[in-house]
């Protein structure tokens, strides 16, 4: 069990923060990592309030007999058992069990999407309707307008609205990566002689949004290869579905997105897979699940749900025998909307390229939640890289206060997975070694850059 303030004395004081960023104390922290032992606590703390309603008497009697003798005592006149099981069963009962949640109709968004579906929301006692929304603005400016309860973002979006980066800052949090991997560079098929970057000079790429990891995938690429994202290229924000009209169109070149649209491009005949983003850093991070500070803190038991639901829908994703019946699932017009065939072959990572291969690459999409806080270190580093946000950042506070490791391990155990037993690991993108405890180092070793 783990150490505890002591529940009866009025004279504790709570502290002023937590690794996480959502308990008043370090020991609430603790505390919260087992729900059973603190609603235990919160029972025998109000027995004992009610027995001996005066402080000083309550304080004596304790000093007297010591806590664990009084409760043994008290438990042989009042049933505690039976008040810490009524206490358990009430204690988690969402506080709202009616709930939207917005998403953008990519595979990136499976586990939020399925989970509607294929009954996990129900399961864990909520009535989801999802939303399809038409791009990342949108989402973002319904979260924070209280439209939807949570949503389906971009791993960066959370510390971007926490920072105030392109609006006025509003503390966010993203306690589940939704995807790793699953996107690609996709190129128009006019281009299939262009296979070197440095012949891109001039190139007009769309990204879902400023704050992607697409986005600073795609800087990091070019960068290594020599040109420089902003001066040698074109970045356009475009929405996802829109993205293989505008490549048919000729209004791009190319695009680095989230699947289907690598994919959709292919079975389409207007592109072909120029690189799998997990060739660039695999195991990265895509999208998130994500909920204001203010959802998380003040309905604690929907959040605690709606999380749960949502890592329990990645727990079944992972697996590669359950595939394809995702596939079926998440295809139709109200989800993403695509051929089952293209959502199949994305998730089970046999395709077609477009240059007339066939690729076995079972990880080119996978699921696995846990919210490395080095992700978002890294992450902040190319933020600042490219001129998005200024100045000396807290590079770990940040981390730690966005990316909710603790809860995401906490119901990962539950669901059957095993989460890790640290929240930061060295990261390797294109052979390149980021090490989290050096991020302005990191930033200084590259020849193209935006900051000073």
């Amino acid at each position: 069990m783990p150490a505890f303030d002591n529940p009866f004395d009025p004279q504790v004081k709570l502290g002023t923060g937590c690794n996480c960023g959502r308990h008043a104390s370090q020991s609430e922290h603790n505390a919260a990592l087992d729900s059973e032992a603190l609603g235990s606590r919160a029972v025998e703390s109000a027995v004992m309030r009610a027995l001996f309603p005066h402080d000083e008497t309550r304080r004596d009697f304790l000093r007297a007999v010591g806590t664990s003798a009084a409760l043994a005592a008290i438990s042989t006149l009042f049933p505690l058992g039976a008040a810490k099981e009524a206490f358990a069963q009430s204690a988690g009962k969402p506080e709202k069990t009616k709930l939207k949640v917005g998403f953008i109709p990519i595979t990136c968004a499976t586990p939020i999407i399925m989970a509607q579906p294929m009954g996990f929301y129900s399961k864990h006692g909520l009535d989801v309707e999802v939303v399809k929304t038409a791009g990342w603005a949108v989402v973002r400016d319904k979260a924070l307008n209280k439209e939807y309860d949570a949503a389906h973002m971009l791993s960066p979006m959370p510390l971007a609205i926490t920072l105030g980066a392109g609006a006025q800052p509003v503390p966010y949090t993203m306690p589940a990566v939704e995807n790793i991997n699953g996107q690609a560079i996709t190129l128009a098929m006019r281009h299939k002689d262009k296979r070197d970057p440095k012949q891109w000079k001039g190139f007009k790429f769309a990204v879902p949004f400023d704050y992607s990891m697409h986005n600073y995938l795609l800087r990091y690429y070019v960068a290594e290869h020599g040109l420089d994202p902003d001066q040698d290229i074109q970045i356009r924000v475009v929405p996802p579905p829109e993205m293989v009209a505008n490549l048919r169109a000729d209004n791009i070149d190319g695009f680095l997105a989230p699947d289907p649209v690598n994919q959709r491009a292919v079975y389409d005949g207007v592109g072909f897979i120029h690189i799998l983003s997990k060739e660039i850093w695999d195991g990265h991070p895509c999208c998130a699940f994500a909920a204001s500070k203010e959802f998380v803190t003040q309905m604690p038991n929907t959040y605690q749900a709606l999380l749960k639901a949502i890592i329990d829908a990645a727990a079944f994703a992972r697996k590669a025998e359950n595939r394809k019946q995702i596939a079926e699932a998440i295809a139709p017009a109200n989800y993403l909307n695509q051929p089952v065939t293209v959502v199949e072959q994305v998730l089970t990572g046999t395709y077609a390229d477009g240059l007339g291969n066939v690729m076995k690459v079972p990880d080119r999409i996978d699921f696995d939640p846990f919210p490395w806080h080095s992700f978002a270190v890294w992450i902040l580093t190319q933020m600042k890289r490219w001129g998005q946000i200024k100045g000396n950042i807290d590079y770990n506070k940040i981390a730690s206060e966005v990316f909710l490791a603790t809860d995401a391990a906490r119901l990962m155990k539950q669901v059957g997975m095993t989460p890790p037993a640290t929240t930061s690991k060295k990261i390797i993108v294109m052979k390149k070694e980021f090490d989290p405890a050096k991020p302005e180092a990191y930033i200084a070793s590259f020849a193209i850059k935006r900051t000073a």
